[in-house]
């Protein structure tokens, strides 16, 4: 427990030596923002952008190197020392480190590929899904898919690696082919920039460096996080026989006991009679309940249709598609209002031993996966109506127990949810 503790107060030391950096982050920009190459305004900080930026073209400012293979089906030219890129390795990362596949001198020297030096290169994928770059942190040498950026001496890589976006766009647009679009090497040089002089190269490039680790940094995490829950939901449905241990103390006590859904659950939806003008939903497997004004345009076909026949859903309802619950469609009615369904939604509430949150979270679970591939019925299209979900079981703790565990869980999604935010408006930002 003090072990866990720890590691929470230091996630919260961390959130807040990132929010300090990220409100620098904006407040810079903000600065930057409001500032053209053009302007001559000034602020009370060192101005951000000098006026001395000039137009050139990408070919003046490094040597173009494109790449090559060689054969295959020599094995003298392969398994060697030197690492050979493929557009396939080429992700979102600002630096790759090392290849897949290595070649030997004699493969270098029997191909038209070149030694390309490290921390001056920006690999650049010229066909096929033009524009994937990253800096090379390794001397290495390329395939025939790659036109690959070797800066000289007085610019700035960091610099040229965050014009990328805006390389990639001019290259597409000057890119041809009839199979699939390509650029040439001369067609990149030939791509104009907007460039300063050197010292400021390497503070816009620093700042974007920051900006990419920073991005990074929210990606692992949300992944790191969605991780650990996968893996807390698989610890919460282990039977009270299990005999694992985990390097805490267990998490969960020992009083399970297998339930049956008939004893659990009941159906509460009604029929909208009188037509009332609730707000149609539906329910998909990522988001549960989505509003079809948001999900349609202009609430799609059906808005100004009779809604006689629909499910009213109260709060704190689950519902389901039984035609599609087997790609997760079931979602919670936590909205504080009631709505209304298709009348091909099963509708249900949770009795008084149940914690809604907890049940959620089976819900998401493998277990609930195979309860639904065991008990679903059809032919072409398999069904899973609302009698099968009650003959189906599961271990369940007491109340105040199964109230901690949702709650656990409520918060993990929270902190997912947070990251992402992070991550969408640090890549705005940017």
């Amino acid at each position: 427990i003090g072990e866990l503790f720890s590691i929470i107060d230091n996630l919260i030391t961390l959130h807040q030596r990132k929010s300090v950096t990220i409100k620098k982050l904006k407040s810079g920009l903000l600065r930057k923002m409001i500032l053209t190459v053009e302007s001559t305004l000034t602020d009370v900080f060192l101005p951000l952008f000098t006026i001395d930026w000039e137009q050139r073209k990408l070919g003046e400012l490094a040597e173009i190197v494109s790449g090559g293979t060689p054969a295959t089906s020599n094995p003298e030219y392969w398994d060697g020392t030197i690492n050979w890129y493929t557009p396939a390795e080429i992700s979102e990362a600002r630096y790759v480190y090392g290849s897949q596949k290595k070649i030997t001198e004699v493969g270098l020297n029997n191909s038209s590929a070149k030694i390309l030096p490290k921390d001056r290169t920006i690999l650049f994928t010229s066909r096929a899904g033009i524009g994937k770059t990253a800096i090379l942190k390794n001397d290495a040498s390329t395939n025939q898919g790659f036109q690959s950026i070797v800066v000289k001496n007085n610019i700035d890589p960091e610099f040229v690696y965050s014009m990328s976006t805006q390389i990639k766009e001019k290259a597409e647009r000057v890119a041809a082919g009839s199979t699939f679009s390509e650029i040439s090497g001369k067609q990149l040089g030939k791509i104009i920039l907007m460039i300063p002089g050197i010292k400021e190269q390497q503070r816009i490039g620093e700042l974007f460096s920051i900006i990419d680790n920073l991005i990074t940094l929210h990606q692992r995490k949300s992944v790191t996080i969605k991780k650990l829950k996968s893996g807390l939901l698989r610890k919460m449905i282990l039977t009270v026989e299990s005999t694992l241990t985990d390097v805490f103390l267990p998490l969960f006590t020992i009083d399970w006991e297998q339930r049956k859904f008939k004893d659990l659950v009941f159906k509460s939806g009604k029929k909208n009679k009188k037509n009332l003008p609730y707000e149609s939903f539906s329910i998909t497997n990522e988001s549960g309940f989505v509003s079809q004004n948001e999900q349609f345009e202009n609430g799609g076909t059906m808005k100004d249709a009779d809604k006689s026949m629909y499910i009213i859903v109260s709060p704190n309802s689950f519902a389901y598609n039984p035609a599609r619950i087997n790609v997760g469609s079931i979602g919670y009615q936590a909205l504080g209002k009631n709505v209304i369904v298709s009348s091909l939604y099963e509708v249900f509430k949770t009795s008084h031993e149940v914690d809604d949150h907890f049940l959620w979270y089976w819900f998401k679970s493998d277990h609930f996966k195979r309860l639904v591939e065991s008990l679903q019925e059809g032919g072409v299209r398999l069904y899973f109506y609302f009698d099968k979900l009650q003959k189906g079981e599961l271990w369940l703790p007491p109340i105040e127990e199964q109230r901690k565990i949702g709650g656990y869980f409520k918060s993990v999604d929270n902190l997912i949810t947070l990251h992402q935010r992070k991550l969408f408006i640090i890549s705005y930002i940017k």
